[in-house]
């Protein structure tokens, strides 16, 4: 869950987003170049994508100089296995234990996140880029709060969409998300379209279309959810541009500020939502496989920061659609979601406009 629907995206993060070129310094004429969405991406992936699903990535990545440096052949695979996994561990509780709690394994997630930061704080050198953030009340109320409840938002949507729709599916739907940031971004006015942008969001569109019309087991509930929990992740990842730019901060520095937050904000939303069900089940897994769970998400979040700078640009988001498609091949052989030709016919159309997209510099 927590904390994969990311890297398309770490998944800022979770998530994909969603991956994977450092980000550079915020520029006037280019406010959300793809490279920058994908690292925010990263974590996004990590609570199911999201968490993915995936958890905030800030708008500019620092690596601590005395962190361990480690080559794209080593943790880019490291990366593929724990963003797989713990979307397909989520799909299991959900669907398998019949653990049907996503708010409920959100704030599990992010509260486990938030522990795992401080120890890591006190006990490495993982975190010591937290220590060139100066949070004040302002910034606090001004950034961290709003894209904590856009944060919350979408990995409680991404997560719920797993009780409707089968894991390959979402892989499709989340295919979107760049188009949704370019039309957040066209709205607001941050970035101009051109006519390789609209060619790049008609190929997406068309192909997720495709993959919708092919779905055999379409239901229009998930497939609103879904598309709520892309809209707020898009949301997510423009604000941050915005709101964060010129800021300092790794993928674990940015969930060590931002899980507390979007536990609070989850465990208010829980006595509304899921109330006491989720204690009175836990029965049902047990406590092994819950620390297993929320260990497996955190332990996504440490690998997307040695995955930061790791590799060119290409090479990530080649690294990107080769985990979406792993995915996607799993859930058709572990859980048997049937898929279409006319789904993988559109999916790839989709996916050469989001590999066009990123490549391209989003410009």
């Amino acid at each position: 869950m927590s904390q994969e629907e990311k890297l398309q995206g770490q998944e800022t993060l979770p998530a994909e987003k969603p991956q994977y070129a450092q980000l550079q310094a915020h520029e006037h004429d280019d406010p959300l170049p793809s490279t920058k969405i994908e690292q925010l991406e990263l974590e996004g992936e990590h609570d199911g994508d999201s968490s993915s699903s995936s958890l905030p990535t800030p708008a500019t990545a620092s690596s601590s100089s005395s962190r361990t440096k480690v080559s794209a052949a080593a943790i880019i695979p490291v990366w593929i296995v724990l963003s797989s996994a713990v979307i397909i561990y989520n799909n299991r509780l959900y669907n398998t234990l019949e653990f049907r709690y996503p708010v409920f394994l959100v704030t599990w997630h992010l509260t486990f996140a938030a522990i795992g930061t401080r120890v890591l704080q006190r006990t490495t050198n993982l975190l010591d880029g937290a220590k060139d953030v100066h949070m004040s009340k302002a910034m606090f109320m001004r950034s961290i709060l709003p894209i904590g409840v856009l944060f919350s938002g979408s990995l409680v949507l991404s997560n719920t969409a797993y009780l409707y729709l089968s894991i390959a599916y979402i892989q499709m739907l989340k295919a979107f998300t760049p188009v949704a940031i370019l039309l957040i971004s066209w709205a607001s006015r941050i970035q101009d379209p051109n006519r390789k942008l609209l060619v790049i969001v008609c190929m997406i569109s068309s192909g997720v279309a495709l993959a919708s019309h092919g779905e055999l087991h379409f239901n229009l509930t998930g497939f609103l959810i879904q598309a709520a929990a892309v809209a707020f992740e898009a949301s997510r990842l423009v604000m941050i541009q915005l709101l964060l730019h010129g800021l300092k901060m790794d993928p674990l520095v940015s969930l060590h500020y931002y899980a507390p937050v979007c536990a609070l904000i989850n465990l208010a939303l829980l006595p509304f939502t899921e109330g006491l069900a989720p204690f009175y089940d836990l029965g049902k897994i047990g406590a092994g496989v819950l620390i297993s769970n929320a260990a497996v998400a955190f332990l996504l979040n440490v690998a997307a920061v040695f995955l930061v700078g790791a590799g060119s640009g290409l090479v990530l988001t080649l690294a990107g659609v080769f985990k979406d498609i792993l995915l996607i091949t799993g859930s058709v052989l572990l859980f048997g979601a049937p898929i279409t030709p006319l789904q993988i016919f559109g999916y790839s159309i989709a996916l050469c406009g989001l590999v066009l997209f990123k490549t391209s510099g989003g410009k």
